[in-house]
């Protein structure tokens, strides 16, 4: 009897105490700075995340947000712009041609997009990519192709996930 009297103690003891000492709310950001669930502090502006570029196309993340790249498409053709941190202005590239690679029918495919340069865009560079393919299109539109878009950005190679997105704006 005396064991399951200390025992019954001892247990309501560790749930007052649990219970009594729970870890304080974390301190609130000073007024000027705000968080956000990715964890990071970021001071006193706004990390906004656009889901849409300046052409209404998907964004694709090119590095650790150090560019983007917009993809635009219809039935029969897929644009790229490339875009800057802010995935707002236009940053025109040395190269000829950027590949999108992918899976179609379970093999490797890959799709060159050739330099359209804007009309803003100095000789010899190009901010926008193009290519005239249905395959392509579809391949985008499908659940399984496992798209990366693959670009050369002053040097350096930069690798995107194209994520697939039911609101193309045309039917399927």
């Amino acid at each position: 009897m005396k064991i399951a009297f200390t025992f019954t103690l001892l247990a309501s003891s560790l749930c007052l105490i649990t219970i009594g000492c729970a870890p304080a709310p974390a301190p609130s950001p000073p007024a000027n700075q705000t968080t956000s669930g990715d964890g990071h502090d970021h001071g006193a502006h706004e990390h906004a995340h656009p889901t849409e570029g300046p052409h209404h196309g998907s964004l694709i993340e090119l590095g650790n947000e150090e560019y983007h790249a917009e993809l635009v498409h219809d039935t029969e053709s897929v644009t790229i712009y490339i875009l800057d941190a802010a995935a707002k202005v236009a940053v025109p590239i040395s190269t000829a041609n950027i590949t999108i690679n992918a899976v179609v029918d379970d093999m490797p495919r890959q799709f060159e997009l050739a330099a359209n340069p804007d009309a803003g865009d100095p000789a010899g560079q190009s901010s926008r990519f193009q290519l005239t393919d249905a395959e392509l299109v579809k391949t985008l539109d499908s659940e399984t192709a496992q798209p990366k878009l693959n670009v050369v950005i002053n040097d350096e190679p930069f690798r995107g996930t194209i994520s697939h997105d039911h609101d193309h704006g045309h039917e399927h």
